[in-house]
């Protein structure tokens, strides 16, 4: 196999674990397909199965926790795990994608890129869902990260 067919069975294995949550409630700080999950555990378990590494455990967070801090944690979590950002004019299926709802503001929500229009992420109002990357999220990525690849043993 070479590394092109490598990196879009990578990419298509990711689709396939984020695409497998969709129906799960939301649950703030869950991580639990089938279950619950908020973006963060939704975005931490896709990581942990298709990396095969485990993910730094949050420290427990408000639903207000980007406005009280004002640190990008998100992002710098997304540094430690997956290193640098990869431009959005790169971006693609089974990338991360970071929002922020205002300028300035930290970036507070998660999903997983499916195609260059699309992505699944925990909703508070409707569960984990495949939506539409409309202008008004795309305006809001604050960055995008690429999950690695497995560790080989």
């Amino acid at each position: 196999m070479n590394a092109v067919d490598a990196s879009e069975s990578h990419r298509a294995r990711i689709v396939d674990a984020a695409r497998s949550w969709i129906g799960t409630p939301y649950r703030h700080q869950a991580s639990r397909k089938g279950v619950g999950c908020d973006c963060l555990g939704l975005v931490r378990a896709i990581y942990e199965e298709v990396a095969g590494r485990t993910a730094e455990e949050p420290a427990p967070y408000q639903p207000d926790w980007a406005e009280r801090t004002g640190a990008d944690r998100l992002i710098e979590a997304a540094r430690r795990h997956c290193g640098d950002p990869v431009p959005l004019a790169q971006m693609g299926a089974g990338d991360i994608v970071l929002f922020r709802w205002r300028a300035g503001a930290a970036a507070k929500h998660a999903g997983i890129l499916t195609g260059p229009d699309h992505f699944i992420h925990a909703y508070e109002a409707a569960g984990v869902i495949e939506s539409a990357l409309f202008f008004s999220w795309r305006r809001r990525i604050a960055a995008i990260h690429r999950i690695p690849r497995p560790l080989p043993f």
